[in-house]
């Protein structure tokens, strides 16, 4: 028997022909599918930080490289509002699917390993939910994805050009999100423990030197701010409960993101490629997937972070499964039945078909949708109080959704003095001038925090979503405060009304 029918890894030869035509449809697919509801509510939160941050265009920011603001720039720049934003992110998840099935072809999968594998990928829930909105986590996804691809094309093909691909991939996947690099920490100590004669050429060498040199600016950037972004990722910890609360979300990793219908197929997949089964010759992957669930949960990291890993898994079950079924049997059928359920499923609790009352009940499940809603009804009620008191000379934010909102729909309501805000980059791009004599804070502030920079602090009004409707500014009880009395300038007040978060 040759390796096709063995499943030993490909190593040599040619892989089978990709399977276009089921692929590209699942794509598709699921493309319509966000692109039904893309622009049901509106912009996300996060995608007012990018705009804005690609705006300021630097190498770095204190919590994420530049390419993802650089494409957010770029798509804001056009007109039709967030739309342009939201192909980008439906564009990536689309790539992302069709890039998974080549994952599933250079393990040996032929056209229903590949289109099983396209369908995880449209069905389990941290891809589809991610490709929600425009930010580094669908691109991240992508990235993430290429590089495996290009690592298994490069061990099957054996050529200096094949690597070549990997570190361009790599490179660009950090300057895109730092995670990146303990991706391919986990892929050195995969293959030095399981295919070591891979490692000993000069071609992952090649891909190396080209990934650091395209990472060279970001790093340079990092260096030049004392290394801020590690700053970050411990704030980060922090909120996340630290090694504790990342092992405790460990179940989601495992469980719910991938989906609870095809759980079972990436379970498939790590036994088929263990390494005294059938499929050993991958087991490295399977080595990769533990170091980097390994390293993300010791940082503290979000289990999201390393979800990516999935894709090669699902992959390596989907081919077992396409070798232990023959065409036409219930366990092909079983398994295609149960991906498609949760294709159907996944985009229905991710994305927002609902209307914003039942979206607000399935806050527990998926937060994300609502955090696209409201914004103009945000923007509305800071700047009517703003107008209401027309000795205001500032605003002061409490996040970058709430500045984002005003710099879109502000003027619309009449706002014309200045937005200030401290979290995260716009911190780095510094107070307004002169003294903040007379100003409206709004957002999830405590009257406390606003006391230590001004003498008398007043709450004015909630914020409020109608009909009860909530997100995260309404459920953290966000407010709108008059505050008098500065201990100070702006330029001196500045370091204690900046965070990171």
């Amino acid at each position: 028997m040759d390796d096709v029918e063995t499943g030993l890894a490909r190593v040599d030869g040619d892989v089978a022909g990709v399977a276009w035509c089921p692929v590209l449809a699942i794509a598709a697919a699921v493309g319509v599918a966000h692109l039904v509801v893309a622009t049901r509510y509106g912009w996300h939160r996060d995608e007012f930080y990018y705009v804005a941050a690609g705006r300021h265009l630097a190498w770095g920011y204190v919590d994420q490289p530049p390419l993802t603001p650089l494409l957010a720039r770029l798509a804001a720049s056009q007109a039709h509002g967030v739309l342009p934003l939201r192909l980008v992110a439906i564009s990536t998840q689309v790539a992302t699917i069709v890039v998974a099935a080549l994952v599933a072809r250079e393990l040996g999968g032929r056209r229903f390993a590949q289109a099983l594998t396209a369908g995880c990928i449209g069905g389990a829930a941290v891809f589809v939910g991610a490709s929600l909105f425009l930010g580094t986590t669908p691109t991240d996804q992508l990235f993430w994805v290429l590089i495996i691809w290009s690592t298994l094309r490069a061990l099957r093909l054996r050529t200096s050009g094949a690597w070549v691909v990997m570190g361009c991939a790599a490179g660009l996947g950090l300057e895109n999100k730092h995670t990146v690099f303990v991706l391919l920490v986990g892929i050195v100590v995969g293959l030095a423990i399981r295919r070591r004669e891979a490692v000993t050429g000069r071609g992952p060498w090649i891909a190396g030197v080209i990934a650091f040199c395209v990472w060279v600016p970001n790093l340079w950037w990092d260096a030049r701010h004392h290394w801020v972004t590690l700053d970050m990722a411990k704030v980060l910890s922090r909120h996340q409960g630290g090694v504790g609360g990342a092992i405790g979300q460990l179940p989601l990793l495992l469980f719910v993101f991938p989906g609870p219908l095809i759980v079972f197929l990436w379970i498939r997949g790590a036994r088929w490629a263990g390494p005294r089964s059938e499929g050993s010759a991958n087991s490295w992957l399977l080595v990769t997937a533990a170091v980097v669930v390994g390293a993300v949960t010791a940082a503290g990291g979000k289990p999201y972070y390393s979800a990516p890993m999935l894709v090669p898994l699902f992959a390596l079950g989907a081919v077992a499964t396409e070798r232990h079924f023959r065409p036409g049997d219930r366990g092909r059928r079983r398994a295609g039945v149960l991906v498609v359920a949760s294709a159907m499923i996944a985009p229905l609790v991710a994305l927002p078909f609902y209307p914003p009352s039942v979206a607000t009940a399935l806050r527990p499940l998926a937060k994300d949708p609502m955090e696209t809603y409201g914004w103009p009804d945000i923007a509305r009620q800071i700047s009517h109080a703003v107008t209401t008191h027309p000795d205001v000379t500032a605003v002061y934010v409490s996040n970058y959704g709430e500045a984002g909102a005003l710099a879109t729909y502000g003027r619309s309501y009449g706002l014309k003095v200045k937005v200030v805000a401290g979290q995260n980059a716009y911190r780095d791009w510094g107070p307004p001038p002169g003294t903040p004599t007379d100003v409206l804070a709004a957002g999830e502030f405590t009257q406390s925090f606003l006391e230590r920079s001004w003498t008398h602090v007043e709450p004015i009004a909630k914020l409020t979503l109608p009909d009860s409707l909530e997100n995260e500014e309404t459920a953290n009880n966000a407010t709108i405060f008059r505050c008098q009395g500065p201990k100070g300038s702006w330029a001196h007040l500045w370091p204690q009304l900046t965070y990171l978060s």
